[in-house]
């Protein structure tokens, strides 16, 4: 069975053409009509179609624009333009475009079954082609995807003593820039993980050489190694990948890209630019490269904003928003003077606005290190060492709004955390949470960051990971329990989170306690 896709603002034109195919192939074929541009890219979305034909002049989307649409969507549609305007720069331009035939109005009946029965042979053939690599693509893939995702673990918990000469080897890098995107995907929910990761994974290959990780809760990391003096192309590939992502998946995915690297010791520092400008985009979506994130003020109202920015992250308890802006403003500050002591009394007076956020709510709240700020500053001379104190003060503020406002818990938020505590070992998402308490995603992921300082997939992995914790001073339960007990299907993901946050694999964490004992 070939569907066949008729587009063509004429009625009677719709009907000859369908009275012709149904009469010529019967039970062959299934048509469906569109009377613009824009309802036959609807129809395309939404099914799989072999054959389309075209007008050229529509109202709205023309047929040309249209097709160029199409052919990003279903490049496999094979399409044939029929129209009234038998002009060489249209015809070059519909087979430029990848359009299979050009015919005029009105058509011949023996040239239209012609041409479809030569469409349908091209149809056929590339389903012969597929059904042979299919078998061998099935026993690959499985062990491949395996090798990726142990790739960008590597790559994400990597200790710059990590050995990847094998994995390079495995997948054939040679010395070559690279850099690493996250992927956010908004309500992944149990049900459409699979389906999910298979739409971003395909969309992924198809516009560039990369290697993809698993999910890690609703995210996935990619590598992406370039030719050498391709580097300007890495916008232009995100950019396609973003589109893509957003008209596929999610109008709200977002994606935070980091900046290129040379060095494959520095994976680490590249996953962790992905995140931070991951961070930057909104609750609707975004994509963000880290080098846009880095502020490039050029007079103190720039400074200005990024601190107003930075409190108002603060308020709202975003702790990634938090580190990440504190380091924006210091390497604006660095880029923009280079008096030392006009870094320090900017740093200064930063600081003491995040402390008032905390007077705000608590009038006696007492921090003995900001009592030594200037003292601390007069030490410092690198960037590096400005960043860090300043982050870590902010940090500690923000521990302390998250510490007063707990004193009143919203209820809402309450129930969710009582329930997550009552269900760690099942896996749940923050659409399926949201629907048992009966609020919105939207408006329960925002209570996450104003009641806990951190987002939902922050909280129970960190839940998750204190009860692996306790579970781990039981020596008759093995590790493999414990990793579904706290909801976790991956041993390799469970153990590489556990060594992320406490130091130690859950195996030398366990032998570390019966040692001492």
């Amino acid at each position: 069975m070939y569907t066949i896709l008729l587009t063509d603002d004429e009625k009677i034109v719709i009907e000859s053409l369908k009275l012709t195919l149904t009469k010529n192939f019967s039970s062959e074929i299934s048509v469906l009509a569109a009377s613009s541009g824009a309802k036959a890219l609807e129809i395309v979305r939404s099914q799989p179609v072999d054959i389309i034909f075209m007008d050229i002049r529509m109202p709205g989307l023309n047929g040309l624009e249209t097709v160029s649409l199409i052919k990003q969507i279903n490049p496999n549609a094979v399409i044939i333009i029929v129209t009234a305007y038998d002009q060489f720069q249209y015809a070059q331009e519909a087979l430029n475009l990848g359009a299979y035939k050009y015919l005029t109005k009105p058509v011949n009946r023996e040239l239209l079954v012609q041409t479809v029965r030569s469409a349908m042979t091209i149809i056929d053939s590339r389903h012969q082609n597929l059904s042979d690599s299919i078998e061998l693509h099935e026993k690959l893939s499985l062990v491949s995807t395996m090798v990726e995702s142990d790739f960008i673990y590597s790559c994400i918990f990597n200790n710059k003593n990590t050995d990847f000469s094998d994995y390079l080897e495995y997948f054939g890098i040679n010395d070559c820039p690279y850099f690493m995107i996250t992927i956010e995907v908004p309500e992944l929910s149990l049900q459409n993980r699979s389906a999910s990761y298979e739409k971003i994974r395909d969309i992924l290959v198809s516009k560039a050489r990369c290697i993809i990780g698993s999910f890690m809760e609703n995210k996935i990391v990619a590598f992406f190694p370039l030719d050498s003096g391709t580097e300007e192309n890495q916008r232009n590939i995100i950019e396609k990948i973003f589109l893509f992502l957003s008209t596929n998946i999610s109008s709200r995915i977002k994606i935070g890209v980091s900046d290129l690297f040379s060095d494959i010791s520095d994976t680490q520092t590249a996953y962790n630019n992905s995140l931070s400008a991951l961070n930057k985009n909104a609750d609707s979506g975004g994509l963000t490269f880290f080098s846009q994130g880095q502020a490039k003020a050029e007079n103190a109202e720039d400074l200005r904003k990024i601190a107003e920015r930075l409190i108002a992250r603060l308020r709202a308890e975003d702790s990634a928003g938090v580190k990440s802006l504190c380091a924006e403003y210091v390497f604006a500050l660095f880029a923009l003077y280079g008096d030392l002591d006009k870094i320090r009394n900017n740093l200064f007076e930063l600081l003491v606005n995040v402390r008032n956020v905390v007077y705000e709510l608590d009038s006696s709240y007492k921090n003995p290190a900001f009592d030594s700020i200037f003292s601390a500053f007069s030490a410092f001379k690198s960037r590096e060492e400005f960043e860090a104190y300043v982050i870590e003060r902010a940090m500690e503020c923000l521990g302390a709004i998250s510490a007063i406002r707990n004193g009143n818990e919203n209820p809402v938020i309450k129930k969710a955390c009582d329930y997550i505590t009552a269900h760690l070992n099942e896996n749940f998402g923050l659409e399926e949470l949201a629907s048992i308490i009966g609020v919105s995603p939207y408006y329960l992921s925002r209570l996450f960051k104003e009641e806990k300082g951190e987002n939902f997939i922050n909280y129970v992995t960190s839940l998750r990971l204190e009860k692996a914790k306790k579970l781990l001073e039981d020596n008759s339960l093995i590790i493999k329990e414990i990793t579904a007990s706290v909801g976790y299907s991956d041993q390799n993901y469970f153990a590489k989170l556990f060594r992320q946050k406490y130091g130690l694999s859950p195996s030398e964490y366990r032998e570390s306690i019966f040692c001492k004992s």
